[in-house]
């Protein structure tokens, strides 16, 4: 079993900046980054859950929905099985709760992030956009 944990949500003002923090553990055999695809969604109140940006651990390549990009950038640290979500220009429409994913690496991070493709999920943290 797979536990993704994670952290650096919060409260910004827009314009603002957040990183935030998914750390992976488990799995059989002791987890590796480079063996699954890990994505950030979010879902806002009363909204459906939507994917943010997904990563390859074992190639790096990357999605971002339209509404992030210019401003999320995704990256991986394969040594700490840890991946980030750096979260510039934060507008109001940001706000939701974002959530970490873990799929084993079988196909592209672009069908992970819209279809979704997703075996684990993190708890989740709060990110509010507000002045």
């Amino acid at each position: 079993q797979v536990q993704l944990v994670e952290s650096g949500g919060g409260f910004v003002q827009p314009g603002g900046s957040l990183r935030l923090s998914c750390a992976a553990s488990g799995g059989g055999g002791g987890f590796t980054l480079d063996r699954y695809d890990i994505g950030w969604f979010r879902q806002a109140p009363g909204k459906e859950r939507e994917g943010v940006s997904c990563i390859s651990g074992s190639d790096s390549n990357t999605y971002y929905a339209d509404s992030v990009k210019g401003r999320f950038t995704i990256s991986g640290d394969n040594a700490k099985n840890t991946v980030y979500l750096q979260m510039n220009s934060l507008k109001p429409e940001d706000t939701a709760v974002y959530y970490c994913a873990a799929v084993p690496r079988f196909a592209t991070v672009q069908a992970m992030c819209v279809i979704p493709l997703v075996d684990y999920w993190g708890q989740g943290t709060q990110v509010t956009v507000s002045s």
